[in-house]
């Protein structure tokens, strides 16, 4: 025990609801749901001391307690009694201190002392796993009371309509812990995050949403901390409601969660929303070997997923050891409460969820229609954010991309694969890429969705930087201790050559269109954008493709910028400025193929090299590497937000995936028009982004193209 026990405290009954600790101004309710359990001991902790609490009313499996005098900055857990029975799926253990599950707030680190874990590594005589005896208080953190209000003043959301959103997916940590202009304090936190010069970089660049990695409290494995390593990416939680205190600027009980609201205040002030990756999947106390720190001493059965042949393992769908059971209505009760409180209490605009999959199963297959999607849809304040899924897990049938429900949005992992073949010129045919370019249609529309539903992107956090897909083709992870085994061996990269880092001028050359190849083909696309966050001014991670446990200078980010980052970061803000002021390329509905309000021209026009119309030989042909998009600005069927007819300019498109220098000629017939070059990724041509006046062509020209690039043009006549 924590120095011991001190005197014992009064305590009311109190009530079973709301779950977790709850302060009302005089003391502090107490609630922790365990069906299984034979009594729960709330401990208090202070000075070193635990005293012990025995909560003696039990409502609907839920154990509760008031405690007056108790307020903000107690530290607080649990001792659950029950039976060590791991064959019928009971891992009850009375000598390890618990965190709450609803804690507002989480402090101290794990030391990873032996005492952490459950069981004792010897077996009984008769081979069944045993209990462990040693006291895991001194080694395991706390649940804290926290004061939750807090003056919003005048939040607000900024609400941004999804055909006009740009997701920047970042790290709170990694963004500003090498940003001279962050107070070194700050760095590597949410205070930093909020920051003016952050502020300033996030505005000039475009951004209406930030998709923060997982900022629920988490923690780094044994393993990886046997290795001097720690979890960066945070896909371990422990606290669904607790904001990460790691990424506080040095606040303690409690002041986390005030630190976390004044960074979404003034994000929202700024027009940017803040989006929060959720890992409800897994928790981070692992397989049946792993640590007991808060869900498995509760009540193991109700919150996982155990294996029915033997229930002391656990169902493994996402590769971390465990699977949560959201099959429990108590299990998808603690996942509904979680989001609500990070909307209502902490003002956040929208979630990404990790391997979104893992959470429609039933009892094998993924069902789009199991109660977890059904509350979310029935919910009148979830439905109302913005809602991604990561539509994939690593279970049998898990890759789920397009068939998610009609409000969710999903991360697109075709579009990924198919605009990365592309540019890097293998043989995919031109078909992908069209409904690619175009929003989906094939994965969305017929379920009533629009292309607002395909999140796309070509770079992520898992996976090469973009600075990496294009100088790498294999991966460099021996950093990472797992003799280079660990990350995808599929990067669909092509290093222009020259594997890794160099000094020839033509491979650099290569490399920089390449980079604006990707980014204008990603901004250009319809459907939402999402930017991995570094990208604009070539962050690199050194070839290493899962840099999960590199929370070190491989992954935070590299704020000196030398010309071509400079040049680079330019590039990107122009493209995002061309996609915010033409409509054209945010349209909310899917293009039709035919004219449009009496037009003469269809709203969307396909062309080869030769500026022919596109045949069907052509888009199935993996032969034929060039292909020009016509996007009719007179052709936008949906009205604008008062009705009013939308029209914008017209734009040719074209991508040149070819490594060698390609003659494009203009389309001919009734789609000949006089063009204005806007972007040239090669710079051989002046365009109008970054010049005063871009190159004028007029009907039927042929454009000599650097391979690999991109060419927009704009209609003049």
């Amino acid at each position: 025990m924590m120095g011991g026990m001190a005197r014992r405290t009064d305590v009311w009954p109190g009530r079973p609801d709301p779950l977790g600790a709850t302060w009302d101004g005089e003391g502090t309710n107490f609630a922790l749901f365990s069906e299984s359990a034979a009594s729960v001991d709330l401990c208090l902790l202070a000075g070193g001391r635990e005293t012990r609490v025995p909560l003696t009313e039990c409502t609907g499996f839920v154990w509760h307690g008031y405690v007056p005098g108790i307020g903000p900055g107690q530290h607080y857990g649990y001792r659950v009694h029950g039976p060590y029975e791991p064959a019928a799926g009971l891992r009850f253990n009375p000598n390890k201190l618990l965190l709450d599950p609803y804690a507002r707030a989480i402090d101290r680190v794990s030391d990873w002392n032996d005492a952490v874990f459950g069981y004792d590594d010897a077996a009984g005589s008769d081979g069944e796993e045993r209990p462990s005896t040693t006291d895991s208080g001194p080694h395991v953190p706390w649940s804290v009371v926290v004061d939750t209000s807090y003056p919003w003043g005048y939040d607000h959301a900024p609400n941004t309509p999804w055909a006009d959103t740009l997701i920047y997916e970042t790290h709170v940590k990694g963004m500003t812990m090498r940003h001279p202009g962050v107070p070194e304090h700050l760095r590597g936190t949410y205070a930093g995050l909020a920051s003016p010069v952050i502020l300033d970089h996030l505005t000039e660049l475009g951004v209406t949403a930030v998709e923060l990695l997982p900022v629920h409290h988490f923690f780094s494995e044994p393993p990886l901390v046997g290795r001097g390593l720690r979890n960066y990416w945070g896909y371990n939680t422990i606290g669904y409601f607790a904001p990460h205190g790691g990424y506080s600027s040095g606040g303690r009980r409690g002041e986390q969660v005030r630190e976390f609201k004044s960074m979404v205040r003034t994000l929202h002030a700024a027009g940017i929303e803040v989006i929060l990756d959720v890992v409800y999947n897994h928790t981070a106390e692992g397989s049946h070997l792993g640590p007991t720190l808060c869900f498995r001493g509760i009540d193991n059965r109700a919150y996982y997923r155990l294996d029915e042949a033997d229930p002391s393992r656990y169902v493994d769908y996402t590769g971390t050891g465990n699977t949560l059971n959201v099959r429990n209505p108590e299990v998808l009760r603690l996942i509904m409460d979680s989001l609500r409180y990070w909307v209502t209490e902490m003002h956040v605009d929208g979630f990404r969820f990790d391997l979104a999959a893992a959470l429609a199963r039933g009892f094998h297959d993924v069902d789009r229609l199991s109660s977890f999607f059904d509350l979310i849809h029935q919910d009148p304040v979830i439905s109302r954010v913005k809602l991604i899924a990561e539509p994939w897990d690593l279970g049998e049938g898990g890759y789920q991309v397009g068939n998610f429900p009609v409000l969710w949005t999903e991360w697109n992992g075709k579009y990924r694969d198919a605009v990365r073949d592309f540019w890097r010129g293998r043989e995919s045919g031109l078909a992908e890429m069209g409904y690619r370019l175009t929003g989906s249609s094939d994965l969305y529309q017929d379920d009533g969705r629009r292309p607002n539903a395909s999140i796309n992107f070509v770079t992520a956090h898992d996976g090469f930087p973009l600075a990496d897909l294009v100088s790498y083709e294999r991966k460099h992870n021996e950093a990472n201790g797992e003799a280079n085994a660990d990350g995808t061996d599929d990067n669909r990269s092509w290093n222009c050559g020259v594997e890794g880092p160099t000094r020839d001028p033509a491979a650099l050359a290569l490399r920089g269109r390449q980079q604006r190849n990707f980014l204008t083909t990603l901004l250009l696309s319809q459907g939402v954008p999402m930017l991995l966050a570094g990208d604009e001014i070539g962050r690199t991670q050194g070839g290493n493709n899962n840099a999960y446990c590199q929370d070190n200078e491989t992954s935070w980010f590299d704020w000196t910028l030398d010309e071509g980052k400079e040049s680079l970061l330019e590039f990107t803000r122009s493209v995002i400025r061309l996609r915010r002021q033409h409509p054209v390329f945010r349209r909310r509905h899917f293009f039709q193929g035919r004219a449009i309000h009496g037009g003469d021209r269809a709203d969307i026009g396909w062309f080869g090299p030769d500026g022919h119309a596109m045949t069907e030989d052509e888009w199935g042909s993996s032969q034929v590497r060039v292909l020009g998009m016509f996007l009719n600005g007179e052709g936008i069927a949906e009205p604008g937000p008062r009705g009013e007819r939308v029209v914008d300019d017209s734009f040719l498109v074209l991508l040149n995936s070819e490594r060698e220098p390609t003659d494009v000629r203009l389309p001919d017939g009734e789609w000949a028009q006089a063009y204005e070059v806007v972007i040239d990724t090669s710079g051989r041509y002046p365009g109008s982004l970054t010049e005063p006046d871009g190159l004028k062509l007029t009907a039927d020209d042929v454009l000599p193209m650097e391979g690999p690039s991109v060419v927009v043009l704009r209609r003049t006549a």
